[in-house]
């Protein structure tokens, strides 16, 4: 087993070679058996190395993307072949490769990332800037309900969003509700089987507080399915859309 472990100061980090000397490869179960043997901590590194021309590591947001390799949104791509991914934060964290074939076949990897007791956590860095956010009325003055199949849509994109901004979601509570989901996949098919979060107040302020792409739908029967669903793209504070390229 490749493990390294670094010294900082009186804690340490542990850095794995992902699959030992096999590294990062389309082999049945093998990651699986692999990180089972092994707890990781916040600070911990993982080391994917493969041949780049053949392969690459897509990080994706949860676990019905890595059940179907499907890499449609991912959270982030890796290409260089010695591949260094830091953990920064505990929770569920999944690597697959984004040909289908190979991923299907067994290459991914789920890990559960935790703080490390022995090692203090670290408080928030202070923030540069103070900065308040804006509140979003979905759907401007037809709020939260079945209306058109894209007009969620096209009401997301026309926006910038960003850490700290609120979403308001109002509607009538008896007849409707509002899922936070985790994923593309979920978006997709409209499954709230096992959502992030819950609001059905008819009146739901909700805070963006990471970095990423958000998704929210209606549980109720048929109301996603004809279009009662968001997904924004929730942007940095100091970060605009004219600044990505």
């Amino acid at each position: 087993m490749l493990v390294i472990t670094i010294l900082l100061g009186c804690c340490s980090a542990t850095i794995y070679k992902v699959g030992d000397s096999d590294g990062w490869t389309t082999k049945d179960d093998v990651y699986n058996s692999w990180a089972e043997s092994k707890e990781f901590h916040v600070s911990d590194s993982l080391v994917f190395e493969y041949d780049s021309n053949l392969n690459d590591v897509t990080q994706v947001w949860g676990a019905l993307e890595y059940q179907f390799c499907d890499t449609f949104c991912p959270k982030a791509v890796y290409n260089t072949g010695h591949d260094i991914v830091t953990l920064t934060e505990p929770g569920f964290y999944y690597f697959i490769s984004s040909n289908r074939v190979q991923c299907q076949l067994g290459q991914r990897l789920d890990i559960l990332v935790v703080h490390d007791p022995s090692r203090p956590i670290p408080p928030p860095p202070p923030s540069k800037v103070l900065y308040f956010g804006k509140t979003y009325k979905v759907g401007g003055s037809k709020g939260w309900r079945v209306y058109d199949s894209e007009f969620y849509n096209k009401w997301g994109e026309e926006k910038e969003f960003h850490v700290g901004d609120k979403l308001l979601f109002e509607y009538v509570n008896e007849a409707n509700d509002v899922y936070e989901i985790s994923g593309h996949l979920e978006f997709k098919t409209c499954d709230p089987v096992s959502p992030v979060a819950v609001h059905k107040t008819g009146h739901d302020l909700i805070r963006l507080t990471k970095p990423g792409v958000h998704y929210f739908i209606s549980s109720k029967t048929g109301h996603c399915a004809a279009g009662l669903k968001l997904r924004v793209v929730v942007l940095p504070v100091n970060f605009s859309k004219k600044m990505e390229l």
